[in-house]
């Protein structure tokens, strides 16, 4: 039959599209072929040589004194690409968050895009969940940094660094190159926020719903350049705003004004020496918040100022080995808005350790810590803990 014995042929032409097809087919771009995939994990022990159990802190590491242990500190996955020139997205959720006694809970950190204005990509907004941009060593990623827990001092201001609104960032290409070389070459470095950063968003920390109408307003100013071989990038930054005390952390007894409404303000100074191989991350912080005062139960509005230094070196060994010895020193006085009753908090805290990385994917990192923390809420009014312990922690980066 002629019917049948054509079926082969048409099987061929349907299988054979021309060259022009193949060749338009090649060359266009999906939106995943910039699509990537990265992250990292952090397994941690906090109790070794630990002469007093009562000492925490729990906007650094709640596994730190009594009823600590082993703890997936961070579990993160980045999602993250281009996908069109002017469109950038970055999602990243975390396996290794807690909450009570519920360790290992999903929780996102990151979900923005980032649309630019211009071809070259100087001009952008970023809109969505992202890193508020107020201090150097809060938008260092966990990753990069050296100490085990943020500083105090500042990252007392945002609680996991993190908030929902939109933020204008400005840098030139050049200055762009060198935000990603900072990180890529191993400098410790922030990322790229821009050189200057203007910014709003809801004041109540990453995935907590806005309690008022006030929304808070950030703007940042950093610039690195270069002295010799060396890479120097100092900061100012400052926010303003309204901040609503959760009734979650509220005790049933304490007291306070305007319903609970306080502001909440600051200003900070950053200077940062790039590890080369000598680096030095300074920054200081002062302003307004709320703060328990045990005296009268009851929240008020004080003033608070604090601030840290860490000094480190690079030394490169054979192999590719790579060593960063470090120290931190740190002081704070103030209130913790994002804990019960805005905690009372007096610290000062030294901390030295060294961080080996073995290879571009295992890092393993000590440190002893010696600390003194007075922190008093409704519960605990007169509350002064001090002692010393040794950290441990492995982090596999993929």
């Amino acid at each position: 039959m002629v019917i049948p014995a054509l079926f082969p042929l048409y099987n061929l032409m349907a299988q054979q599209p021309t060259t022009a097809t193949n060749t338009q087919v090649k060359n266009e771009k999906k939106w995943y072929d910039n699509f990537s995939i990265r992250g990292y994990m952090q397994v941690r022990y906090n109790r070794l040589f630990e002469t007093n159990e009562n000492l925490k802190c729990e906007q650094c590491d709640r596994s730190i004194g009594k009823g600590g242990g082993f703890i997936i500190r961070r579990g993160r996955i980045i999602f993250s690409g281009n996908i069109h020139p002017r469109v950038y997205f970055y999602i990243q959720p975390d396996f290794g968050s807690s909450t009570g006694t519920s360790q290992n809970i999903f929780q996102l950190r990151d979900a923005y895009i980032d649309v630019s204005v211009d071809k070259k990509n100087e001009f952008r907004f970023r809109i969505g969940q992202s890193k508020v941009p107020f201090g150097f060593e809060n938008m260092q990623s966990s990753q990069n940094r050296l100490s085990f827990d943020r500083n105090d001092p500042l990252n007392s201001a945002v609680a996991n660094e993190r908030d929902l609104g939109v933020f204008f960032y400005w840098a030139p290409v050049k200055t762009r190159e060198l935000f990603s070389a900072f990180v890529r070459d191993n400098l410790k470095g922030s990322g790229d926020y821009g050189v200057f950063g203007l910014g709003v968003y809801n004041g109540q920390t990453a995935n907590r719903a806005e309690q008022n109408d006030n929304l808070h307003m950030v703007a940042r100013f950093s610039y690195p350049f270069a002295i010799g071989k060396q890479f120097i990038e100092p900061g100012i930054q400052a926010y303003t705003g309204k901040y609503v005390l959760p009734a979650d952390l509220r005790s049933p007894t304490v007291k306070a004004v305007s319903n609970f409404e306080f502001t909440d303000r600051r200003v900070a100074t950053s200077f940062i020496l790039y590890p080369k191989p000598l680096g030095i991350q300074a920054e200081y912080n002062w302003g307004k918040g709320p703060e328990y005062n045990p005296a009268i139960d009851s929240i008020e509005i004080k003033n608070l100022h604090g601030g840290y230094i860490t000094v480190s070196l690079k030394v490169e060994g054979k192999k590719n080995l790579v060593f960063f010895p470090y120290a931190r020193v740190q002081q704070y006085k103030g209130g913790k808005k994002h804990e019960l009753d805005a905690r009372r908090y007096r610290v000062k805290e030294l901390e030295a350790g060294v961080e080996w990385q073995l290879n571009k994917n295992l890092e393993i990192t000590t440190s002893y810590v010696i600390s003194e923390r007075r922190f008093e809420d409704s519960k605990l009014r007169n509350n002064l803990q001090s002692g010393n312990f040794l950290r441990l922690q492995a982090q596999l980066n993929f």
